[in-house]
């Protein structure tokens, strides 16, 4: 297994990185690291999602707001590195927003973090920064970038498990991983901070930014409501038999697993086991009703392993950012999907989020749950 950051220093000083800075204490600290490696490092802020008053933008302390700008601008000024800030509305719209709410509407919950890492802050950016003649662009992910024995391209866990991101990052093409460097995975949070610290960087002590940029309430259906031009009507809750338990407030305000803020006084624990759009119904069940011991996921991405044609693998599978991940078995489901079944049930398997597949710390690929 060989870092894509194996380089002499003179190699280094011949090789150009354009390194996504969002004002942020790890891109920041990125940026820092790189240079200091020996790296050309250009700074970039993608504009991206930036309609919010600034005021707003500081509050949040997001990746993509206008306080994103100037942050980014102070901490480039004090590197003495170039730094220029490029427009990614329209990619940002089209491939995150855009699908966001499309998702919602059919009654999935999607991860938009991961749309905007593979489109948007990879193919886009990689696109752009190759063409003025950067050899990589860099982020301030905990991930770490290794090239298999085999040559393929793939990503290990994070030295810090509790920030690890690589469950974001799962989608990113080999192309792409082969033109990326990821410094900050290979040290702490706190060691992080401790360096932008030590080094004087303005945002050393900056809060990390929010989950979802562009809905800073965190209102997700008052903005799906808002963006689409569509009202979604009040439907049924109904029990697994098909019972009806009361009136919801449209489809957009909930997702699998969910047991707060759903109006239904039952006098016990419960949870929403299933949406169903086409008759506008939110199925309710009761604890043991949201897990299941299977899966089917597609739009697989393979990383650090071969795409699953045949047999099966046996992997650790993360069906959300906050599963610590259970052991399956993998194995073909046609059409490029791929089945995953459980060694035990797992909690709240929800349509449109990813699943993604470990082996020994390694990323092997992951898709979408269906």
């Amino acid at each position: 297994m060989q870092m894509n950051t194996d380089m002499t220093r003179e190699s280094k000083m011949k090789k150009k990185v354009v390194v996504g800075m969002s004002g942020g204490v790890d891109s920041s600290v990125a940026a820092y690291l790189l240079k200091e490696e020996g790296y050309q490092v250009i700074g970039v802020t993608m504009q991206i999602w930036q309609d919010q008053p600034q005021e707003s933008a500081a509050e949040e302390g997001g990746c993509c707001g206008l306080s994103a700008v100037d942050d980014a601008r102070r901490v480039a000024q004090y590197l003495e590195i170039p730094y220029y800030v490029m427009n990614f509305k329209e990619e940002f719209r089209k491939n995150v927003i855009d699908y966001f709410v499309q998702e919602y509407l059919h009654g999935r919950t999607p991860n938009p973090c991961i749309a905007c890492n593979r489109y948007v802050k990879w193919e886009a950016l990689l696109h752009r920064a190759l063409s003025i003649g950067a050899d990589y662009i860099a982020t301030g992910h905990y991930a770490q970038v290794v090239r298999l024995p085999e040559g393929r391209w793939t990503l290990k866990v994070s030295a810090t498990a509790a920030k690890d991101q690589t469950y974001a990052l799962y989608n990113l093409t080999q192309e792409q991983l082969a033109h990326t460097l990821m410094p900050v995975g290979r040290y702490t949070k706190e060691q992080i901070r401790k360096i932008a610290e030590d080094i004087g960087l303005p945002v050393a002590s900056k809060p990390d930014s929010q989950e979802i940029c562009f809905i800073p309430d965190h209102d997700y259906a008052s903005f799906i409501e808002q963006y689409s031009g569509k009202a979604l009507p009040q439907g049924n809750f109904v029990d697994t038999e098909g019972r009806v338990l009361g009136q919801h407030k449209g489809i957009t305000h909930y997702t699998i697993g969910q047991r707060r803020g759903l109006g239904l006084a039952l006098g016990r624990r419960i949870f929403v086991k299933e949406i169903r759009p086409e008759t506008n119904e939110v199925v309710i069940g009761e604890g043991e009703d949201v897990f299941a011991d299977s899966l089917v996921c597609g739009e697989v991405n393979w990383m650090g392993a071969e795409p699953l044609k045949e047999g099966e693998m046996e992997v650790l599978a993360k069906i959300r950012y906050s599963h610590k991940g259970a052991p399956c078995i993998l194995r073909p489901a046609g059409e490029g999907k791929i089945s995953c079944t459980f060694k035990e049930p797992v909690r709240a398997v929800t349509p449109g989020q990813a699943v993604v597949f470990y082996r020994n710390d390694l990323v092997l690929g992951g898709g979408t749950i269906l």
